[in-house]
């Protein structure tokens, strides 16, 4: 009978050791598992703002694009050629070659709140030479040189052609040169 009795303590023991181990774990994997659930909600909030940013990003070029375009199809009707596009105030463009303007530095004195900004001159003049897209030859008909420009816009994400927008996050600049 001693033995029984024996063999019953050591049963009742062994089992109250395991109880607490089994709780320990448990707690252990809850842990780990709330620690992978708090990562996994940092790296999609880092995805959603590096989206936004993008997104940004993209509409500010996408407005400086349209901006240069509308830029581009008023110097257009200024010349004569009629594509349906509205008008573009002449009193606007340099004339001057040698005025030292660069499109960095242009870019640089900008601020947000200045958008949209756009600097246009005419640079036939200053072009020497023949170039491959036959830059600066004369007119078949007017016997002048053939009007070049060189546009440079600045917009941001939430502008259009017609202001800066509220709270802009991303300011692009497009330097082009177009000729008719």
């Amino acid at each position: 009978m001693n033995r029984n009795i024996r063999h019953r303590q050591s049963i009742q023991h062994s089992r109250h050791g395991q109880r607490g181990a089994v709780l320990y774990v448990a707690l252990i994997m809850l842990i780990l598992l709330a620690l992978l659930g708090i990562v996994g909600m940092q790296v999609a909030a880092l995805q959603e703002r590096m989206s936004a940013s993008y997104r940004a990003l993209n509409r500010a070029f996408q407005n400086t694009e349209a901006l240069a375009r509308t830029t581009e199809c008023g110097l257009e009707a200024m010349n004569g050629v009629s594509r349906g596009c509205g008008a573009f105030d002449g009193a606007d463009v340099n004339r001057q070659c040698d005025d030292g303007f660069d499109a960095g530095d242009w870019v640089e004195s900008l601020a947000v709140a200045d958008a949209p900004a756009v600097n246009v001159r005419q640079i036939e003049g200053c072009i020497i030479g023949e170039a491959e897209i036959s830059m600066g030859q004369t007119q078949e008909t007017g016997g002048g040189l053939l009007p070049i420009y060189q546009i440079t816009v600045y917009q941001t994400d939430t502008g259009d052609t017609g202001g800066g927008g509220v709270n802009p996050s991303s300011a692009s600049a497009i330097d082009t040169v177009f000729k008719l």
